[in-house]
């Protein structure tokens, strides 16, 4: 079992989840552009923050440590040790910097890319984020987790998505 996890491995998935959870709502309440892309973007780049940090502080640059500690974790939450998990993460990882990257490039003429690649993008993150900040999480983490979910959905329910979502 690994040892609690550096702050900074924490810090910045939390704050990195904190962005996320501001630039899906600023898109849903169809929020100024410029404002729901600095979001997404310093969300991402919270997020490479954590992955650099989990790689280095925790895993010492070793796929293998890492597939060793999504098993665990997936044993403890599902009976499962399978640490191919580690896969959606890297997934992820490249789709948020490409998707974050093409906002930029993009301009305002973003609402124009198909609806079923939004729907994509958009339902991936949401299943890892409500993985990541409610099925793996515990205590308060997972609470918040529960209360960002509950208000982005009521957010998406109330009416049609904003640019970008």
């Amino acid at each position: 079992m690994m040892s609690e996890p550096a702050p900074l491995i924490l810090w910045t998935i939390r704050i990195a989840c904190v962005l996320y959870v501001a630039a899906v709502a600023s898109m849903l309440l169809r929020g100024p552009v410029a404002r729901s892309r600095w979001f997404w973007t310093l969300g991402c780049l919270f997020y490479l923050g954590h992955v650099w940090a989990a790689f280095a502080l925790a895993h010492h640059w070793s796929h293998q440590s890492a597939w060793d500690e999504t098993a665990r974790q997936t044993e403890e939450v599902f009976g499962v040790p399978t640490g191919s998990g580690i896969w959606w993460n890297y997934t992820f990882t490249a789709l948020w910097v490409i998707d974050g990257a093409w906002w930029w490039g993009a301009s305002d003429s973003y609402l124009r890319r198909p609806v079923w690649i939004t729907a994509v993008v958009h339902g991936f993150f949401a299943f890892l984020f409500f993985n990541g900040a409610v099925v793996f999480a515990s205590g308060a983490t997972r609470w918040l987790g529960v209360a960002a979910t509950v208000l982005l959905v009521a957010l998406w329910w109330k009416g049609p998505p904003g640019p970008g979502v």
